[in-house]
């Protein structure tokens, strides 16, 4: 009979988190100019979405992402709905994404009529597998004129949708050999990995456009807010359009051209943003140091790994995860239930995109790797504030 490690590991995860009271998953440090920089958003009266912090905020964005252009907008989901109609997703497109993901990156290609197309993850990032994907397309598609077309639905697969699970890159480079053999376009979905890097180039900047989250849950929190960052310029002014309900500019008259979104983010919010830039690499460092406090206690750990950052990569290490064996997989729940009982907040993994009730219908790819990662996996608290950097 395998022994339990339940209690041991409950134990040891309580040497790195504070000894008594209860531990949040993730919760964000204002410990800067937050409260400056929103009470002059309140002082001057610029509280909506023109103001001097939203420019500074995508100004800063872009300079720390390294891309050309960053709009910021009111949520991640928003961010990505505008970059797939930007990628030319229309209405009865599909679009490839892992089904090891949050919902919203399921729900953004539902916002533009598309259907989800759910493919496999990879053990060692927890992303799209690309090598998975490369099989997986040579034996159902067909390219027609430059398009690449479903011949079991007739359908066109216009995107793919790689998601940097908990800030750990995905195989960039042969997600974008994938792209470009079977013509369809490539979104990255970079809500959880601002402070990311993929050989020394930060996510998000491998396709034509990305979309960023800074939820009250991320490294860092505009509230509410997102992003869509690009290296097109046209494209960015096309993003910040789209997302400004598509007014033509003028003094007085209210002219669309399109349909537009009114999609931009607050003055309140872009402040909070800009003070939490500037504590960033603090942030990254204390989330890192982090990780090395986990690593030291759980590395006796039989049946048990601590999520670390690919090779090639430099993961933000937004959330920390364990990865149970499979022959311990049985002990999952169980650790769930004694770490929250204990005040250690704990999750497991997002039900698969394939298994909820809407998309159940959804073409998808065989999903091994991605069935036992929703098994095995663990969330523990993450929180910057848990070291003495971010304090």
């Amino acid at each position: 009979m395998r022994k339990s490690i339940v209690e041991p590991l409950v134990e040891a995860l309580r040497t790195v988190l504070p000894p008594v009271g209860a531990v949040s998953l993730h919760e964000p440090c204002f410990t800067g100019n937050e409260w400056n920089y929103v009470k002059e958003c309140l002082d001057t009266g610029w509280v909506s979405s023109v103001g001097k912090f939203v420019d500074r905020f995508e100004e800063e964005l872009a300079s720390f992402t390294g891309a050309n252009c960053a709009i910021a907008v009111v949520n991640g989901t928003a961010a990505l709905h505008v970059c797939l109609l930007l990628a030319g997703v229309l209405p009865g497109d599909e679009v490839l994404i892992p089904s090891l993901t949050f919902i919203a990156t399921a729900n953004a290609v539902s916002y533009c009529g598309a259907v989800p197309h759910f493919v496999d993850s990879n053990e060692r990032t927890l992303g799209l597998d690309p090598v998975k994907l490369e099989q997986y397309l040579a034996e159902i598609v067909d390219l027609q004129a430059g398009s690449c077309y479903n011949r079991k639905t007739g359908r066109r697969i216009r995107a793919v949708v790689p998601m940097h699970t908990f800030g750990h890159p995905v195989d960039l480079d042969a997600l974008v050999d994938v792209c470009e053999r079977f013509c369809v376009e490539l979104v990255e979905d970079a809500a959880e990995s601002i402070g990311s890097y993929y050989k020394g180039k930060h996510t998000g900047n491998h396709g034509r456009l990305a979309a960023l989250s800074f939820n009250g849950n991320k490294t860092i929190t505009t509230g509410g807010g997102g992003a869509v960052i690009t290296n097109d310029e046209e494209l960015g002014r096309l993003a910040k359009h789209l997302t400004t309900t598509a007014k033509v500019p003028h003094p007085w008259k209210f002219n669309h051209d399109m349909v537009g979104f009114n999609y931009r983010l607050p003055n309140l919010n872009a402040a909070l943003g800009c003070a939490q830039l500037e504590q960033l690499p603090r942030f990254l460092a204390a989330k890192r140091q982090l990780f090395e406090t986990y690593h030291g206690v759980l590395r006796g750990f039989e049946g048990v790994r601590l999520m670390s950052e690919p090779e090639f990569t430099r993961s933000n290490y937004w959330l920390q995860a364990i990865i149970l064996d499979e022959c311990i997989a049985d002990q999952r729940d169980i650790i769930l239930e004694r770490t929250n009982a204990r005040g250690i907040m704990t999750r497991p993994c997002w039900t698969l995109m394939q298994n909820q009730p809407m998309f159940t219908e959804c073409p998808r790819m065989e999903t091994p790797v991605a069935q036992s990662l929703e098994r095995r996996l663990i969330n523990i608290p993450s929180s910057a504030i848990l070291t003495d950097v971010a304090r």
